[in-house]
């Protein structure tokens, strides 16, 4: 007896429900081995990026602006954006699925306006805690989320040292809830302020301890030192690749590109994926993509108008919706940059044995007037502010990170197959790679699909 149209109707509609969903996963995922950046595939990965903040609170959840955005953003050669504020409670299939298709992945920050950390009085509590896990938790679902920040610039002046060690408790605890869920190593990591009084003592810092969970996945900087018609070495450039010289995690800029003078060249873009840095730094995501009052904008969505007044399209005069139109000459020269700029990096199967043999920097000691952290000291517990006894939270099961899990810098350095690790490794089906596996499921379901429809 045949089923019913009824039942026909629905399981096609499942079927196609599913193929949407494994749609976002067909993408490789990305790892952090070393002092690399690697796909699932086994090939090394260079961020190619732009910040992408069009509204406020959460710019991923306007699936058909995400499409618009994705598609001349796959033109200029991006392969990633930065997402500094979400809503966790938002629906981002649409725009994880629209990024994963132009084959850009996503860098996102866990943290809100209400529950980043601070560098006055820092403090790393539960109410931060619960939020970091919701942002984690919604987006650990998509194979094309390549890392999250547990803060952006919360040390600001060379006195804002004693923040530092609330930044890796909440990379630990993130770590620890990301492994104790079973998640796929997503990298954990911080997005520092360029100040030159604690270089490279804050780096070095987050990526010192002998104990994998405390310490950071990456390093990433926001530095804007190479200004118009510079070089390698007046820009700094050279200083700032000598102080990362040997650094055992993947380091990157997470903010770059000077506006001034006009127009902006991006000359920089050649010395990072060049000879002198691409050895060392995992690329650089540019700063932004929405042009506003600051004057940093790839594209505008519509001319400048100061009498608009604020709305969901229209803030501060500046239109957050519709088809993105290039800046010129900005976007053509960082478009002109990154299409000669494609640094092939090492295979993992190659590199693996490297990254056994990485070692981590020396704790740096605390100086007067200068770097103010006791490299001795433990980190802070949850519920702790500095200078205050910490309270116990009231569930710390998830919490508790001394010695939970290690990181996937470590699972390259115990094993020589750790490209198969990961998500990589759970993903396989009969023996195929992830790839292989998602689309032989696809094929299969394609073929039940119109089974239904022939039955329809």
């Amino acid at each position: 007896m045949f089923p019913s149209s009824y039942s026909l109707a629905v399981a096609s509609y499942s079927l196609l429900f599913v193929l949407q969903s494994l749609h976002v996963m067909a993408i490789p995922t990305i790892s952090a081995v070393g002092s690399k950046f690697f796909t699932s595939n086994g090939d090394q990965w260079y961020i190619k990026g732009v910040a992408y903040q069009l509204v406020p609170h959460d710019p991923l959840i306007d699936t058909e602006q995400c499409k618009l955005d994705a598609s001349l953003m796959k033109e200029l050669g991006a392969n990633a954006i930065r997402v500094y504020h979400v809503d966790a409670d938002g629906d981002h299939k649409g725009c994880m699925s629209a990024f994963a298709d132009a084959g850009i992945y996503l860098f996102v920050d866990l943290d809100d306006f209400d529950t980043q950390i601070e560098q006055t009085s820092p403090h790393w509590n539960n109410n931060q805690f619960e939020a970091f896990k919701k942002v984690l938790d919604e987006f650990q679902q998509y194979d094309n989320t390549a890392g999250v920040f547990v803060g952006n610039e919360v040390l600001t002046t060379d006195q804002g040292s004693p923040a530092a060690p609330y930044v890796l408790a909440a990379a630990r605890d993130i770590k620890a809830y990301r492994d104790s869920k079973g998640y796929r190593k997503i990298p954990v990591g911080y997005s520092a302020a360029d100040i030159a009084q604690l270089r490279p003592m804050l780096q070095n810092y987050m990526a010192c301890s002998s104990n994998a969970s405390e310490r950071l996945d990456f390093f990433s900087l926001n530095a804007y030192e190479w200004c118009g018609d510079s070089s390698y070495t007046t820009s700094g450039y050279s200083e700032l690749q000598k102080n990362a010289t040997d650094y055992p995690i993947p380091i990157f800029f997470s903010e770059t590109g000077c506006n001034t003078p006009k127009p902006r060249t991006f000359q920089d873009q050649s010395a990072i994926f060049g000879s002198e840095m691409s050895g060392t730094w995992s690329g650089s995501i540019i700063y932004e993509w929405i042009q506003e009052a600051n004057d940093y904008g790839l594209i505008n969505y519509g001319p400048y108008n100061p009498n608009a007044g604020s709305n969901s399209i229209v803030q501060d005069g500046y239109t957050r919706q519709g088809t993105p139109t290039p800046i010129l000459p900005d976007f053509n020269n960082l478009k002109s940059q990154w299409a000669t700029l494609t640094p092939t990096g090492v295979a993992l199967s190659e590199y693996s044995a490297s990254a056994a043999k990485v070692t981590f920097p020396p704790c740096p000691a605390s100086t007067s007037g200068g770097w103010q952290v006791n490299p001795s000291s433990p980190l802070p517990s949850l519920g702790q502010t500095l200078g205050k006894e910490g309270t116990k939270p009231t569930n710390t099961a998830s919490a508790s990170a001394t010695g939970t899990g290690a990181s996937s810098t470590d699972a390259a350095a115990s094993s020589t197959s750790s490209a198969k690790s990961g998500a990589a490794g759970r993903a396989t089906v009969a023996g195929l790679s992830r790839a292989d596996g998602l689309g032989s499921i696809v094929v299969f379901l394609c073929g039940l699909v119109g089974v239904v429809s022939f039955l329809l």
